[in-house]
């Protein structure tokens, strides 16, 4: 009697070893975008993406970010790599382009309409898209700075993606959280970005 106890508890555990599913893949997120995605002036691990994913695998969640951050890049150019830099099986793109656009003047139409290609193609592959806005520099003119701030939610709401309105959101006006060229985020900078980001990206994690 005991052997067939013994016998038919191992056949169980058997059976359920042999019906459990495999370990679930990690959630894969591509980051974007130009030098403040690549971490422009910063050491190993100290960029956005790295220390997002550290965050969020922090609060519980089984994620692996790509950085896809190109120092330099415009829209035009994130376009033209697009495919390539965000492969199949991508579970959500941060997508954060426009500011290289701005610092040169480049008409807000010509973003417009490449942020949108971008947005549309990554649809098409059923990629969700979170939207890292942007702001323009005061000293372009209120009409430049009307025509780029508005081209983030506009897209956003055009293609029902998230949005998170400004992605140096809490650091652009301190000095403390830049690099000496007044521009870029020191490593405390991404920090304060990451913590202000999270909220946003856990959101749109959770709606996929």
């Amino acid at each position: 009697m005991a052997f067939k106890q013994l016998f038919a508890a191992a056949l169980f555990i058997l059976a359920t070893a042999l019906g459990a599913p495999a370990s679930a893949e990690p959630f894969r997120i591509v980051g974007l975008g130009d030098s403040l995605m690549a971490g422009y002036g910063l050491g190993p691990g100290e960029g956005f993406p790295e220390k997002l994913e550290a965050a969020l695998r922090a609060r519980g969640h089984d994620v692996v970010i790509a950085n896809a951050g190109v120092s330099g890049d415009t829209t035009s150019g994130g376009l033209s790599r697009l495919d390539w830099s965000v492969p199949d099986g991508t579970q959500l793109v941060i997508l954060e382009l426009g500011a290289n656009d701005m610092l040169r003047g480049i008409a807000p139409g010509i973003t417009e309409k490449n942020l949108d290609a971008m947005i549309s193609r990554l649809k098409q592959r059923n990629i969700p898209v979170l939207l890292a806005g942007m702001r323009a520099a005061p000293n372009l003119g209120a009409d430049y700075q009307a025509a780029f701030d508005g081209i983030y939610p506009r897209l956003a709401e055009k293609y029902g993606v998230a949005l998170y309105p400004f992605f140096l959101d809490g650091v652009v006006a301190d000095r403390k959280l830049l690099l000496e060229d007044g521009m870029h985020p020191s490593a405390e900078g991404i920090e304060r970005m990451v913590e202000n980001a999270l909220p946003t990206v856990e959101k749109a994690i959770a709606t996929k």
